[in-house]
């Protein structure tokens, strides 16, 4: 179980938090999950986000590990070993922020950090059933975490409970309000095409949105499909320039280096044409979101996937349909933990307008809290 690739003891006697290693701590290495950094020097100075955690007096207890140079959806990992699922052993724990989200819910820290390019966070935080945020982009400071050009990628926290996930944001963003009150707050639950969709997670997520004492309306999203096809290509691009030098060692996964090997075909033309569905879908969510606080919509199309049919991660990317877009777009998005009839994981994902994370987070307890005395009064 490769939860940990480094044990630290950094900070104060706050609650202990762990972080990617793809951010940087003074002292030791940031490898990024790849032999192909197995030598790199260690970092010189810590990351913004770590400087924060330890001036105000949290923990850091150790790195965790992740799907190859963050560039992945399942987090499996076959030179550091795959973390495991603790809620769900033999699934995947999703990628590429796996090792943080299972660090959570194995009960090693209260809260971790990861990172979300294509929905990195929210991903392993639906396969591992904890809470995960991507904050709009540019809200929390990326100084001193890999990749460090992108115009997608967002630092975030993991936490078993909304209010440990506020904390934690809090400490990220000097900025981070108090949480308004959302007693008419309304929610614009996303028409998603059933085609792919495990009817089983729809039905999970009509269930717990059917308990919510909130304003519920129907919205399409209609530039959604393509948007995930945008940020696809936008990412192709990005991790080929980030990572390129790395491919070029002949150390790099064969599964991880054959996909950078094709993204590195993304043509300006292609990214011309990425950038004006990012503008088009950007200005679609806006909209709908003028006459509703938060979207909903499914995390994942269907469960995490056992392990052992997960060897393919081209055919895996799917599993990222409904959360890559709102990379493209900068919108913050938050994954809620549900569970199934059939005891298995299901994420809630909501979505706000850029720059409300407050708003969201607001609603995101409102709605877990709601699901919560729910499901103790049943």
């Amino acid at each position: 179980m490769t939860i940990v690739v480094q044990s630290l003891a950094l900070g104060g006697e706050g609650p202990d938090i762990m972080v990617k290693d793809t951010i940087d701590v003074a002292g030791y290495q940031t490898r990024a999950g790849s032999r192909a950094l197995d030598q790199v020097e260690p970092a010189q100075s810590h990351a913004a986000v770590v400087r924060r955690l330890l001036d105000a007096g949290w923990h850091i207890n150790g790195k965790t590990n992740l799907h190859e140079l963050a560039f992945g959806t399942t987090g499996i990992n076959n030179w550091t070993g795959t973390p495991e699922n603790p809620n769900y052993p033999g699934r995947v724990p999703g990628g590429s922020s796996s090792g943080s989200a299972a660090a959570v819910a194995a009960g090693l820290c209260r809260a971790a950090l990861g990172t979300d390019t294509g929905g990195s966070i929210r991903t392993p935080a639906a396969c591992c059933g904890v809470f995960g945020l991507k904050p709009s982009f540019g809200r929390v400071s990326r100084e001193g975490v890999m990749p460090a050009q992108t115009s997608l990628d967002c630092v975030g926290p993991f936490a078993r409970d909304m209010g440990t996930l506020v904390n934690v944001m809090r400490v990220l963003c000097s900025d981070f309000g108090e949480l308004p009150a959302v007693e008419n707050a309304r929610i614009g639950v996303v028409n998603v095409a059933p085609e792919g969709v495990n009817p089983e997670v729809l039905a999970t997520l009509e269930n717990a949105i059917s308990c919510v004492d909130m304003g519920i309306k129907s919205v399409d999203l209609r530039t959604m499909e393509v948007a995930y096809d945008a940020g696809m290509t936008v990412i192709n691009r990005e991790s080929w320039n980030a990572n390129r030098d790395c491919v070029d060692t002949g150390l790099v996964a064969e599964d991880v280096a054959q996909r950078l090997l094709a993204a590195s075909q993304t043509t300006d033309e292609e990214l011309q044409q990425a950038e004006a569905v990012r503008q088009a879908f950007s200005a679609e969510v806006d909209t709908v979101l003028q006459d509703c606080e938060v979207l909903a919509l499914p995390t994942m199309p269907d469960y995490p996937a056992q392990l052992s049919e997960a060897g393919d991660t081209c055919a895996l990317l799917g599993m990222t349909r409904f959360v890559r877009p709102f990379n493209l777009s900068g919108h913050p998005a938050i994954t809620i933990p549900l569970v199934s009839a059939a005891g298995l994981p299901v994420g809630l994902q909501l979505v706000a307008a850029r720059g409300a994370d407050e708003l969201l987070c607001a609603v995101a307890s409102a709605i877990a809290s709601r699901i919560s005395t729910r499901t103790e009064d049943e």
